[in-house]
C-alpha cells in the first residue's frame, strides 16, 4: 500500500508535527470549533481540549452552520473543521484569515506541501485524506462464491446473489440522503464515467452520455437498498454495515475504524476495505483532505492561542494514540488495513474533489434535483436539463455566468 499515492492524488503532503506528552501549554484563552462529527474530529478536538479552555461542536450539519458562524462579529467559533469543498464558501466570504503569520510563527514542524494556499496565501491547514471507497462483508461474499467487487456491474451482481440467496432484504447501503450526500453520490458517478461538469464561463456540461450513465447506475443501486435511501447518509450506512443489515457499500475511509468497534459493531473484522468500483474511466469516487481554518472576526490573542491549539490536535501523540481512526497526514502514522480502500482508489487513479465556486453551486443543485430521478417523477434527461437550469441560475445570481 503506497500512501504517498493518496497524498498526491489530494494535492497533499505528509506533515511533521512533533509528539509531545499531553499540551504543550496552558490555554488561557476561551476558544470553540465547529466541524464535522465522525471519529477522526472527535480525536483531534479531544487532544485539542487537553490544552485547557475549549469546547468542540461536533455536528454533522456543520457545512450547513459555519458560514453565518462565522459571518458573525465576533465569529461565533475561532476554529472551523473543513474539506476540499466546505472551504469555498468560506473564503468566498472572506470569513477566515491567512496563516501564514502563525505558520512562521509556530508552523516549522509543517511541511509546504500542506499548507493550504489560495491566491498564495495559506487559507487552511490539512490533517488527513479521506476518500468513499468500497467496504463489502467479506464473510458474506466468501459463503456464497463472489469476488470482490471491481465495477458497478459487480456489485449489482453480487446484490442480486445475496438478496436471491435470503441472507439479507437490502444488500447495499448508500449515502443517498436528498440533499449534498446525494449530490455527492453523482460526482463520484460521474467522474468514474470520465464527465466534466463545466465548459467555457462556467456552463454546465452534465446533460450527456456520462451524467445519464450515472444516474442510472445510482437507480439500480437503489433496487437492492432500504426504501428509506433518500434519508440515508454516512451514519446511517455505517449503523446499517455494524447491524449486519448490508453487506456492501462506497463509505467514507474515515468511517472504517467503526467497523471494528466492539462496543457498537457486530461485525467486528468481517469488513473489508477495497477500492472504490470502477466507472468506464477512473474509480467512482473523490479524494478529499480535511483541516482547520481560522475565523477572520477575532482578536489576534484568539487567533494564536488557535492556532497553536489547532496544532497540538494534530500531533503525533494523537495520531499514535487514534492510528486507524483516518489516514492521517502525520510521520507518526502507520497504515493499515482501514487504509486499504483509499490507498487503492487513489492509486487506480481517482480524482480529486473538483472544489470551486461554480461546483459549490452545482454540488446543490445536483442534490436538490436528482431525487425526482430515483423516485420516477423524471426522466434522466429531464432531470439533467433541469439541474443545469437550476445551476445556471444561481450562477448568473452569483456573477459565474454572464447574462
Amino acid at each position: 500500500m503506497k500512501l504517498k499515492t493518496i497524498l498526491m492524488a489530494g494535492a497533499m503532503s505528509i506533515a511533521a508535527t512533533g509528539a509531545w506528552a499531553d499540551c504543550a501549554f496552558e490555554n488561557e484563552v476561551p476558544l470553540k470549533s465547529l466541524s464535522a462529527g465522525f471519529e477522526a474530529w472527535k480525536a483531534v478536538t479531544d487532544a485539542m481540549a487537553e490544552c485547557g479552555n475549549f469546547s468542540a461542536s461536533l455536528d454533522q450539519e456543520f457545512r450547513e452552520k459555519q458560514p453565518e458562524a462565522f459571518a458573525a462579529d465576533p465569529a461565533l467559533y475561532q476554529i472551523g473543521g473543513v474539506s476540499n469543498a466546505t472551504l469555498v464558501p468560506l473564503l468566498n466570504a472572506g470569513t477566515i484569515r491567512p496563516l501564514d503569520d502563525l505558520v512562521e510563527k509556530y508552523g516549522q514542524d509543517l511541511l509546504p506541501n500542506q499548507l493550504i494556499k489560495v491566491d498564495g496565501k495559506t487559507m487552511a491547514i490539512a490533517m488527513m485524506v479521506n476518500a468513499q471507497h468500497l467496504m463489502y462483508r467479506d464473510d458474506v461474499l466468501a459463503e456464497l462464491g463472489i469476488e470482490e467487487p471491481k465495477t458497478y456491474d459487480d456489485v449489482l451482481a453480487a446484490a442480486a446473489k445475496i438478496k436471491e440467496a435470503g441472507v439479507m432484504d437490502y444488500p447495499i447501503g448508500g449515502t443517498f440522503k436528498t440533499g449534498w450526500n446525494l449530490g455527492q453520490e453523482f460526482v463520484n458517478m460521474y467522474l468514474g464515467e470520465g464527465g466534466s461538469f463545466f465548459g467555457d464561463g462556467n456552463v454546465p456540461t452534465i446533460n450527456n452520455e456520462q451524467g445519464v450513465a450515472a444516474l442510472e447506475t445510482l437507480k439500480a443501486m437503489t433496487d437492492y437498498m432500504d426504501p428509506e435511501y433518500l434519508v440515508s447518509d454516512s451514519t446511517y450506512v455505517q449503523q446499517q454495515f455494524q447491524q449486519g443489515k448490508i453487506a456492501m457499500a462506497n463509505l467514507w475511509a474515515s468511517r472504517a475504524a467503526a467497523m471494528n468497534d466492539e462496543a457498537e459493531s457486530q461485525v467486528v473484522g468481517k469488513v473489508t476495505m477495497a477500492a472504490a468500483p470502477m466507472g468506464s474511466a477512473v474509480p467512482a469516487t473523490t479524494i478529499w483532505w480535511d483541516g482547520i481554518v481560522l475565523a477572520s472576526n477575532m482578536s489576534d490573542e484568539e487567533a494564536d492561542a488557535a492556532f497553536r491549539v489547532a496544532l497540538e490536535g494534530m500531533d503525533g501523540e494523537m495520531v499514535s494514540a487514534n492510528n486507524d481512526v483516518a489516514v492521517w497526514l502525520s510521520p507518526a502514522y502507520s497504515a493499515g488495513a482501514l487504509a486499504a480502500g483509499a490507498a487503492a482508489s487513489a492509486e487506480a487513479g481517482a480524482k480529486a474533489y473538483p472544489a470551486s465556486g461554480p461546483m459549490g453551486i452545482m454540488h446543490t443543485a445536483l442534490g436538490n434535483g436528482l431525487a425526482d430521478y430515483l423516485t420516477g417523477a423524471k426522466d434522466a434527461q429531464t432531470t439533467l436539463a433541469d439541474i443545469e437550469a437550476d445551476y445556471i441560475t444561481a450562477a448568473k445570481e452569483a456573477g459565474l455566468i454572464s447574462n
